[in-house]
């Protein structure tokens, strides 16, 4: 059931460190892209980050870990999406990612467009009851609909907003919104943290930093969903809907840390990722990123 990459898979590590039944972590690369409203390329993503990977470096040393060592990471082979119609597509994954779980598996999925994310939190939704979502993405996502459909990238948090209740969203960086959505924030409970407020230090009471405020409205368990568009477009200009002012690298990885040590994160995604040809530098900083989440948050 569970067909996994030998060669060209996540760190481009061995059959001894990558096989599925004695991995603990698994990233599944789903290529799903429908509804993208201006720049295309997500099915790419999971492909270039999978590719880039290959040139990170086995030891992180911020952790001092060679994770890929202690837990094993298993790549399987990208979910077959292509074709099929949205409902069938979302169902697919969330199935795929319900079977995951039920073997314990630390998941992380690659997309794809945003979408895909609602599918895999329901997956999680029903086995961790007090689960939070965090999203980390320059734009809200949660209108009802948009440009017709509601399985729109730019109506996922409010999908996410019918699995669990809203003020257990925490979205990070958010810089772009329609009025819709900001009613939506205010009238259901649900914690934003925008771009513009974190620049202007309005989460910030020393010694207590604007990620110490998401933290304290967070749940034990957390998945993360992490838009490569909420950093700025200076470390990842290879995404559909790049917005300037964005979260930077230090500042966003120092969030995802003590993520990992104050709170149980039981999933992951990394998603809108559009490679732009002959640019390396987006695929390599996205498959970074996804490292340091393993780093931070499998133990």
């Amino acid at each position: 059931m569970f067909e996994t990459l030998s060669k060209s898979n996540f760190l481009w590590i061995g059959r001894e460190f990558s096989s599925f039944e004695d991995s603990r972590v698994v990233i599944f690369p789903v290529p799903y892209e429908r509804s993208v409203s201006y720049g295309a390329g997500t099915r790419l993503g999971p492909g270039a980050i999978l590719k880039a990977s290959g040139q990170v470096e086995f030891f992180d040393e911020e952790t001092g870990r060679e994770v890929y060592r202690e837990l094993g990471i298993s790549t399987l082979r990208p979910l077959r999406v292509a074709g099929l119609r949205q409902e069938t597509a979302l169902d697919k994954i969330r199935e795929r990612v319900d079977a995951l779980l039920e073997r314990e598996k630390f998941v992380v999925t690659l997309g794809g467009e945003h979408t895909i994310t609602q599918s895999v939190v329901a997956a999680f939704a029903d086995r961790f009851k007090n689960l939070s979502v965090v999203q980390i993405d320059a734009h809200s996502d949660l209108r009802h609909e948009y440009q017709g459909n509601k399985y729109s990238h730019a109506s996922v948090m409010a999908r996410v907003c019918e699995i669990l209740d809203p003020r257990r969203l925490v979205q990070v960086g958010i810089r772009a919104q329609c009025r819709e959505e900001a009613d939506f924030i205010r009238q259901n409970g649900v914690t934003t943290l925008y771009a513009h407020e974190i620049r202007e230090g309005k989460f910030t009471k020393t010694p207590a930093t604007w990620d110490d405020y998401a933290l304290e409205r967070i749940s034990d368990e957390v998945y993360l969903t992490f838009d490569v568009d909420g950093l700025d477009p200076s470390i990842i200009p290879a995404t559909g809907t790049p917005e300037p002012n964005g979260l930077f690298w230090h500042e966003t990885l120092r969030f995802l840390r003590k993520l990992g040590d104050r709170k149980r994160v039981v999933g992951c995604d990394v998603v809108e990722l559009a490679p732009i040809r002959g640019l390396h530098h987006p695929d390599l900083s996205a498959a970074k990123l996804v490292s340091k989440m393993i780093n931070y948050f499998c133990r």
